[in-house]
C-alpha cells in the first residue's frame, strides 16, 4: 500500500463569498482577510511537507496556493480543469436573487437531482474534469507522499464524491467548505479514504476501534 494522502484546500475569502454571490468560474479575488486566512492555512499546511501542489488557474485559488508554495519551495501547478463550476446565470447572483429567480431548479438542485444551475454544467461534469487531474498527479506522489490541491468548495465537493465512489445524488451529503479549510483523502487498500473534512488544524491520528 502506497500510503499517499491528498489535500483538497479551498481558497480564502473574497468580497463575493461575503455578499453570498454565486461565483462560479467568475475570476473574483481574495480579500485582504482572505489573503490573511491563506496564509494562517499556509503555515499549517507546510508543516505536512507536501510534495505537490496543483491548483486551480483562477486568481483567488492561484494567490492561497502562492503562499504554500513560498514556505515549501514547490512550483504550482494550475489546472483550468480544477475551476469551480460554470453556473451560467446563476453567477454574479446572491442567494436570494437565486431562491427567487431560479426557485425550482435550485430546490431540484438542492434534492440531488442532475441541474444544469444557470445553464451551466451538471456536477458529473465537474467532476469528470476536476477528479482525473487530481488523480494523475496523486499517481506521481512517491509512497506515503501528500498532494495539496487548491480549488473550489463545489468542485472539491464533486471531486471527493468521485474518488469516493459515491452516487453523485449522495454527494451534496459532503457539507461545504470554510474559506481557507480542508479535507483530507487517504488511500487505503480499498482505496481513497475521507479522514478529515472542513479542517482547518492538522490531522490527528484515528487511535481507537477504526484506526
Amino acid at each position: 500500500m502506497r500510503g499517499r494522502k491528498i489535500v483538497l484546500w479551498r481558497h480564502g475569502q473574497t468580497s463575493w463569498n461575503l455578499e453570498r454571490r454565486f461565483q462560479g468560474s467568475t475570476d473574483i479575488p481574495l480579500t485582504a482577510e482572505g489573503l490573511n486566512q491563506a496564509r494562517r492555512a499556509a503555515r499549517l499546511l507546510a508543516a505536512l511537507k507536501p510534495d505537490a501542489i496543483v491548483s486551480s488557474d483562477l486568481v483567488r485559488a492561484r494567490a492561497t496556493a502562492a503562499e504554500l508554495a513560498g514556505l515549501t519551495g514547490h512550483e504550482v501547478l494550475h489546472e483550468e480543469a480544477l475551476r469551480e463550476t460554470y453556473a451560467g446565470k446563476w453567477q454574479g447572483l446572491t442567494h436570494d436573487e437565486i431562491v427567487e429567480r431560479f426557485g425550482e431548479q435550485y430546490a431540484a438542485w438542492k434534492r440531488g437531482e442532475p441541474v444544469r444551475r444557470g445553464g451551466g454544467e451538471l456536477e458529473t461534469e465537474v467532476a469528470d474534469r476536476a477528479a482525473p487531474v487530481v488523480e494523475r498527479n496523486a499517481d506521481k506522489l512517491p509512497d506515503g507522499g501528500t498532494l495539496v490541491v487548491v480549488s473550489h468548495g463545489g468542485t472539491i465537493r464533486t471531486t471527493i464524491g468521485r474518488l469516493l465512489g459515491l452516487d453523485p445524488a449522495a454527494w451534496e451529503s459532503l457539507g461545504g467548505l470554510s474559506n481557507c479549510s480542508w479535507s483530507v483523502l487517504g488511500e487505503s487498500l480499498r482505496g481513497w479514504r475521507l479522514l478529515e473534512h472542513n479542517a482547518g488544524s492538522l490531522p490527528e491520528p484515528v487511535l481507537g476501534d477504526d484506526d
